[in-house]
C-alpha cells in the first residue's frame, strides 16, 4: 500500500481551518484523586466557548454520562446544536495522544493516522483508548493509515513494528516541519518504541515516519520537556509553532528552577536550526508560570499547553502574575483570534490541560 505522503496527504497546522474539536468528557476519578468535582465544570466551560466558533465531538461511556454532561453543558451555555455525543468508552480523557491525527491532501479529502497508544509507556489501563482512531474513521468512512517500519535496521529476520507516537509529542507547522523532544521519543525511560534499535536508528525510523506519514521534510529535535511531565518530555508544554516560521518555546529565568536549563539549551537548540529555505526561524520566549504544587507534588503547568480553534485560542492559566503576560504574547501572535485564559490549576492535577484535552479535525 502507498504511504499518505505519496498520496498527497500532509498533517496540516492546527491553526488551519477546523470542521471540529474532538474531546472526552471526563469520569476518571482517578486522574484527579481528590479532586475531580470541578473538572466536568472545566470542560463544560472549555466547551462553552468551542462551541460558538466549531462543532465539538464528546466521547462518552454511556447514556447517563451523555445525558449528565448535557444538561452541565445547557447551563454553563455551551451551543448544544454544535454538540455531537459518541458512545465509544474511554480509559482516558487525553485525545491529543489517544486520537487520531487528521492528515488532508489538496482536494480536501481527509484520512487518519491510526498510531499505537499504549498510556506513555506508563499505565496498563489503555486499550480502550487505543481503539479511538479506528472509531472514528470508522464514523467517517475515511481511510487510515497504520504506521509500522521494518526494525531493527540491516536484520534479515526483522518484522513490521506498529508504531508508537502521541499527538502531544509533536508539532508542525502544516508546511513540512516538526518539532519533538529527544526525551519523549529517545530515551529509554517509558519507552515508547523499544523494538526499533539504537537511539540513531530509532531517530531514523521515526523521522522516515513523519516524512511518510505526516508530509514532514524535516525535524527540529528539542532535548527535554518541563519539570513535572507526567508523559516524559512531550513538546506541546514547552514549544509549539504560531505560524509557519515563528515558534513560541517557554523559558525559566530563575536558575534555581528546575526548569531553568532544560528550557535554555531548547531555545539554544531553536536558534540554531534553520528552516527548509535555509533560514533562521523566528523564536518568540514564552514564561512559565511559577511552581503548581499539590500533595507536594510538581505539576507540568504551562501557558505552551494552548489550543487554537477558528477564530479562538484558549490558554491555560493558573493564577499567577505571569497569565497576563503569557496571554499578551500569544494574543500578539494570533491578532485575529479572541484569546480566553481558561482557569487550568484543577485541571493540571490530572497532568495535562488544554492541549493535552483536545484533538482537531481539519476543515
Amino acid at each position: 500500500m502507498t504511504t499518505p505522503r505519496e498520496q498527497n496527504y500532509r498533517m496540516p497546522a492546527e491553526w488551519a481551518p477546523h470542521a471540529a474539536t474532538w474531546i472526552a468528557w471526563p469520569h476518571n476519578s482517578e486522574d484527579w484523586p481528590g479532586k475531580f468535582q470541578p473538572i466536568p465544570w472545566v470542560y463544560a466551560e472549555i466547551v462553552r466557548h468551542l462551541s460558538k466558533v466549531e462543532d465539538v465531538h464528546i466521547l462518552v461511556n454511556d447514556l447517563p454520562t451523555e445525558t449528565r454532561a448535557t444538561s452541565m453543558l445547557r447551563r454553563a451555555g455551551a451551543n448544544l446544536a454544535r454538540l455531537h455525543f459518541h458512545h465509544w468508552a474511554t480509559d482516558r480523557v487525553w485525545l491529543r495522544d489517544s486520537g487520531p491525527i487528521f492528515i488532508k491532501n489538496p482536494k480536501g479529502d481527509l484520512a487518519i493516522t491510526n498510531w499505537k497508544f499504549n498510556a506513555w509507556a506508563k499505565y496498563d489501563n489503555w486499550h480502550r483508548d487505543d481503539q479511538i482512531p479506528q472509531h472514528i474513521a470508522k464514523h467517517y468512512d475515511i481511510p487510515q493509515f497504520k504506521p509500522e517500519v521494518i526494525a531493527p535496521l540491516g536484520d534479515p529476520k526483522a518484522k513490521p513494528h506498529r508504531l508508537v507516537l502521541e499527538g502531544g509529542s509533536i508539532d508542525t507547522n502544516g508546511a513540512g516541519v516538526l518539532i519533538t523532544t529527544e526525551e519523549c521519543l529517545l530515551s529509554e525511560i517509558q519507552q515508547r518504541n523499544p523494538g526499533l534499535g539504537d537511539e540513531e536508528s530509532t531517530r531514523h525510523h521515526l523521522e522516515k515516519a513523519f516524512h511518510d506519514y505526516l508530509g514532514i521534510d524535516q525535524t527540529i529535535w528539542l532535548h527535554k520537556g518541563c519539570a513535572g511531565d507526567d508523559t516524559h518530555g512531550h513538546v506541546d508544554d514547552i514549544t509549539r509553532f504560531v505560524d509557519e516560521n515563528t515558534i513560541l518555546t517557554a523559558v525559566e529565568p530563575n536558575t534555581r528552577d528546575e526548569n531553568h536549563l532544560p528550557l535554555a539549551e531548547n531555545l539554544d537548540r531553536l536558534r540554531a536550526a534553520r528552516n527548509l529555505k535555509k533560514q533562521p526561524f523566528n523564536i518568540i520566549e514564552l514564561p512559565m508560570p511559577s511552581p503548581v504544587v499539590f500533595e507536594s507534588q510538581r505539576l507540568p503547568a504551562s501557558y505552551a499547553n494552548f489550543y487554537i480553534a477558528n477564530d479562538l485560542v484558549l490558554v491555560p492559566t493558573f493564577n499567577d502574575c505571569n497569565d497576563r503576560h503569557a496571554l499578551n504574547i500569544i494574543a500578539k501572535c494570533f491578532p485575529t483570534r479572541d484569546v480566553i485564559g481558561i482557569h487550568a490549576v484543577d485541571l493540571v492535577w490530572g497532568l495535562g490541560t488544554l492541549h493535552c484535552m483536545t484533538q482537531q479535525e481539519p476543515a
